[in-house]
């Protein structure tokens, strides 16, 4: 064992790893432990909400709760786990203050996602993603791990958006307590609709038509393949989402500071394409064609007949490779003798 750490083994079998715990945070590692096991939690790996539950049930100085954490998460991290401390739960209790200013900025993000156009092209659809980019930013999930949800990742559940980061950690939106209003589900659903749309029509002047007209799409159930694709995409200038592309946590991070400033990018509306209505007189027909009957027979004996032409061409193709070997060989030599 090395110096300075202690050794101390799960109560919760005889066969549990033991855990190296560094000395000065012996105490408050075994206080977290015999907490878990009493409240039937797990110690390691802990999940977020069971190390605020923790520091909710043992109040104390925002020094001494910093130490907790620091322990569980460096006890964590030395065995290969990541650390619970890091999730937005936790330093919301940790730091009042942030928590504050937190609450201040999604108020004003929720209000401008709500505000954002949701038709029009390519209007609507920059505000769709931009809106719900903005509600995931108002949870406090960072840039990264939000550029790195799949749309498996966000659920509705009995009216609260739920979204589940790659480690594991759950960020929640409620309904106002007041008007029992969540725009932040229909801001969700209203993107979502765009990535079902575009599994069943791979086109952009398909989706284009939908935005102007509004049409409603049925949402299928999402596969494995489709769930797995990312949830926030790039989008150009004429509106094209690239395939299985997700956005980069810089162009989040410059979205979401452009909208807190008040210098949100203005997108222009692309000019129509006016279709083109001619009467039945002038309209093009294709003109009727007859195939010859015996086509698919004529067509199989000139297959027959190239591939007997073409048998030995293998065998020729390496007699000029032999010759164009000698050749080079004689080359060199002739090179040597200069």
């Amino acid at each position: 064992m090395r110096a300075g750490f202690v050794t101390q083994a799960f109560r919760n079998g005889a066969s549990a790893p033991e855990v190296l715990v560094p000395a000065r945070y012996r105490h408050d590692w075994a206080l977290f432990t015999d907490w878990c096991h009493a409240s039937d939690h797990s110690p390691m790996p802990a999940a977020p909400e069971t190390l605020a539950l923790f520091l909710r049930e043992h109040p104390a100085a925002a020094t001494t709760q910093r130490r907790r954490v620091s322990a569980i998460n460096t006890v964590h991290t030395r065995h290969g786990y990541s650390a619970p401390g890091r999730s937005e739960e936790v330093r919301r209790r940790l730091d009042t203050s942030r928590a504050d200013r937190v609450d201040r900025l999604a108020e004003t993000l929720l209000q401008q996602a709500t505000e954002l156009p949701t038709a029009g092209w390519p209007t609507g659809l920059f505000g769709r993603r931009d809106a719900l980019l903005l509600v995931l930013a108002a949870t406090g999930m960072r840039f990264t791990e939000a550029t790195r949800l799949r749309r498996c990742d966000v659920i509705v559940d009995t009216g609260i958006v739920v979204a589940t980061t790659r480690e594991g950690e759950r960020f929640c939106l409620t309904a106002d307590p007041e008007t029992c209003e969540n725009p932040a589900v229909s801001i969700f659903r209203r993107w979502a609709e765009i990535h079902a749309f575009l599994d069943e029509h791979h086109s952009t002047d398909l989706l284009r038509q939908h935005l102007l007209e509004s049409g409603d799409v049925v949402r299928e159930p999402l596969t494995g393949r489709r769930g797995r694709q990312p949830l926030l995409v790039p989008i150009d200038r004429w509106g094209h989402l690239p395939y299985g592309e997700s956005m980069t946590s810089q162009s989040v991070s410059a979205l979401v500071r452009a909208y807190v400033s008040g210098h949100a990018p203005i997108r222009k509306a692309l000019p129509m394409r006016q279709r083109k209505h001619d009467d039945a007189s002038s309209s093009w027909i294709e003109p009727a064609i007859e195939l010859d009957q015996s086509y698919y027979e004529r067509g199989t004996a000139a297959r027959r007949r190239d591939h007997d032409s073409f048998e030995g061409l293998g065998d020729v193709f390496d007699e000029i490779a032999d010759r164009a070997d000698a050749l080079f060989d004689e080359l060199l030599a002739v090179l040597d003798g200069l």
